[in-house]
């Protein structure tokens, strides 16, 4: 949302210098984890590999704790907490990090709210960093006139997005997924208006507490320092009311959804919600997946809709495991004439797919890619700290990485079957259809418009 909070820059470390998960001789990084003494959670991984250390603090402080009316508090409290901090203004702030060549990124999910920063490890450095960001989560002063720029800059990018056949699938097929539970909340111009400094700085004395908070930590320091910057980043936060994880999504009732728009391609959407971070059949539905529209252009998918029938260069399906179930999601473009031929392909692939589970060719054939490729994701500090992260978080085990091939390898025709009968329903599957318009006969052609429900499948 904001220029200063920025993607990092993440130079690539030899996979070796953190593990290699494709041979079981070699163990993967050693997570250490401790309870601060402000009550945050901390999980750290000594890496000596380059001179840096990667932090990220996450809260309990995401999205689906949006008030309906004011939908996009949580991603803005997060976006502004480097207007200004403290005595520092927001200048001051940029011109710090610049000085210390500090970097930060952060965002907001459904369920939580981050900032990382990534910093040279020698002392002097380090140190005024993580006091920079200690001000920064501890002490924000929102900026009304901040509030104001940013606030503009949200809602006509939001009205933009608002144009387009992709963003208003999206949108309507979260709603859809989510009626009523607050994964499903969507911001609007409205919701967006309705936002206050007040509301900022409650939303943040309210989740922002250091008994909220997960510290993820990777690099070049040893455990004594890790344990002081952990309590520096904590100390001067609150303590709050305890986290509690949102009620679980009320099972969908398959429908299908047509949204006009003059587009020559149709966006077409097809899920519901899938499974959560800790799932007892989270690796036969995450196998399963990569067999059906995960694997790229090995998956069933893509042989069935792009090679077969050349209704889509590019199908994919994904699951996004959430605190409670995530969605469970495939997702294709292609033009609109052919909109429902494609669709009914996808319907037929997905139908003998939950019927019939991946051959043993092809569920060995996922296996070994996700095994052997796993290690590549977590051959920097920047991909470690976000696992470390999320283990953190969530409150995963701590060898979930050393375990990750062993339980894939694990994984049966019988198991995936099994998982996606239960799991994955054609009766509760949602159905989003964007545009397509401009490829129709000339009077079929219509503006973007709300959602027309056409009924169950």
């Amino acid at each position: 949302m904001r220029a200063s909070i920025r993607p990092l820059i993440l130079p690539a470390l030899a996979l070796a210098g953190f593990l290699g998960l494709a041979s079981p001789a070699l163990a993967g990084p050693q997570i250490q984890h401790w309870v601060a003494p402000t009550g945050a959670r901390v999980h750290f991984v000594e890496s000596r590999a380059l001179p840096l250390v990667d932090i990220q603090v996450s809260f309990a402080a995401g999205t689906a704790l949006d008030p309906a009316d004011k939908a996009g508090l949580a991603s803005m409290t997060q976006a502004l907490l480097d207007a200004g901090a403290g005595n520092l203004d927001e200048q001051t702030i940029a011109d710090r990090k610049a000085d210390l060549g500090a970097q930060v990124r952060g965002g907001a999910d459904n369920d939580r709210a981050s900032l990382a920063l990534r910093s040279l490890s020698s002392p002097a450095e380090l140190d005024a960093a993580v006091e920079l960001i200690a001000t920064v989560l501890a002490r924000p002063t929102f900026p009304a006139e901040i509030l104001e720029r940013e606030r503009a800059r949200a809602i006509a990018g939001l009205r933009e997005a608002l144009t387009k056949p992709g963003s208003l699938a999206a949108r309507q097929f979260n709603a859809a997924l989510y009626a009523g539970h607050p994964y499903g909340n969507n911001s609007s111009p409205e919701s967006l208006a309705a936002i206050s400094r007040e509301d900022l700085a409650d939303f943040h004395r309210r989740y922002y507490g250091a008994n909220r908070a997960a510290v993820a930590i990777v690099g070049d320091i040893d455990r004594a320092t890790a344990e002081r910057i952990a309590v520096r980043l904590t100390e001067a936060l609150p303590q709050t009311a305890a986290a509690s994880p949102p009620p679980p999504p009320t099972p969908t009732r398959a429908q299908t959804f047509r949204i006009p728009h003059p587009s020559a391609q149709a966006h077409i959407l097809v899920g519901q919600p899938g499974m959560a971070r800790e799932d007892a059949d989270y690796f036969a539905l995450l196998v399963g997946n990569h067999v059906l529209g995960g694997g790229g252009f090995v998956s069933r998918l893509t042989r069935e809709v792009r090679e077969q029938r050349g209704f889509a260069y590019s199908i994919y399906s994904f699951l996004s495991p959430q605190q409670v179930a995530g969605p469970f999601q495939i997702g294709l473009q292609t033009r609109g004439s052919q909109a429902d031929d494609a669709l009914s392909v996808v319907r037929q692939t997905l139908d003998t797919f939950i019927a019939e589970g991946p051959t043993a060719d092809e569920l060995q054939a996922a296996k070994d890619n996700l095994i052997n490729g796993f290690g590549l994701r977590l051959d920097s500090n920047a991909k470690l700290l976000d696992h470390v992260a999320m283990i953190g978080f969530y409150g995963l085990a701590l060898d979930w990485l050393d375990t990750y091939p062993a339980h894939v390898e694990k994984v049966t025709v019988a198991a995936v079957r099994d998982a996606w009968q239960r799991r994955i329903r054609p009766d509760q599957l949602i159905t989003v259809i964007a545009g397509g318009d401009g490829d129709r006969a000339p009077d079929a052609a219509a503006t973007p418009s709300a959602a027309i429900t056409d009924g169950a499948n």
